[in-house]
């Protein structure tokens, strides 16, 4: 495998950075995922961390050096995670577990696949076009896909912070899982929490990659996604591979 990767995780304007960002990889496969832990309840960064370090410890427990089923990896370590994250709050005693976005994503012999629950996002994109991205599970999708309001109305819509699928709910997380995607050589994936991709549409992401490369238009993108953000600017986290 040859691939450039970046990765950075900012706290923006918040007390505390409650994102999680990791990677690991084997001889033959490659494993991304940024987990954003909800700040609406208790311990957030808790539930990121658990997410993350479990699904990171599977992945390396079970890449020998590749995964017999990159899909079937995916769903049982989202699983898995959601379940490491209710066994803590039992064992702590907490009246609610805490939870966390996630998104995921293997890459091995030349093909990507991923999965998320919640908002954290993953975009595919070759020469400047975004041929694939994930859909929140959020209250706002629900508006935009109904067309009750336009999809740059994210940023300052009241109710941006709904998610209904995430890793420590009550209910299990119903992972949303892609198709293989075969990459060509400079396709970049982006895995990013909702404080880079809230503030910045789809093109300036995409267009920054083709322009820079990820090296450069990662740092600039996260930049950016502060500047217009503010005072009130969430923890934001990317992870960029491009492929070679």
């Amino acid at each position: 495998m040859q691939f450039s990767i970046y990765q950075e995780s900012r706290r923006g304007g918040r007390r505390s950075n409650q994102d999680r960002i990791a990677y690991c990889y084997s001889k033959e496969a490659l494993l991304l995922l940024v987990a954003d832990g909800m700040g609406g309840h208790l311990h957030g960064e808790v539930a990121a961390e658990i997410a993350m370090q479990f699904i990171t410890e599977t992945f390396r427990r079970e890449a020998k050096p590749a995964l017999a089923d990159p899909a079937l990896f995916l769903r049982r370590a989202i699983a898995g995670a959601h379940h490491a994250i209710i066994e803590h709050a039992a064992a702590g005693g907490l009246a609610e577990a805490p939870r966390t976005t996630c998104v995921a994503c293997v890459v091995q012999d030349n093909a990507a696949c991923w999965a998320h629950a919640g908002d954290s996002r993953l975009y595919h994109i070759r020469d400047g076009r975004i041929l694939a991205q994930t859909k929140d599970h959020s209250r706002v999708q629900q508006l935009i896909d109904q067309g009750r309001i336009r999809e740059e109305a994210f940023a300052a819509h009241p109710e941006r912070n709904r998610i209904f699928n995430c890793l420590g709910s009550h209910r299990p997380p119903q992972a949303d899982l892609s198709e293989k995607t075969r990459l060509h050589a400079g396709d970049t994936l982006i895995l990013c929490s909702d404080g880079l991709w809230g503030p910045l549409s789809g093109k300036i992401i995409s267009s920054a990659l083709q322009k820079s490369g990820i090296m450069r238009a990662v740092p600039e993108l996260l930049d950016e996604a502060e500047r217009r953000a503010g005072r009130e600017c969430d923890n934001l986290s990317a992870i960029g591979v491009t492929w070679e």
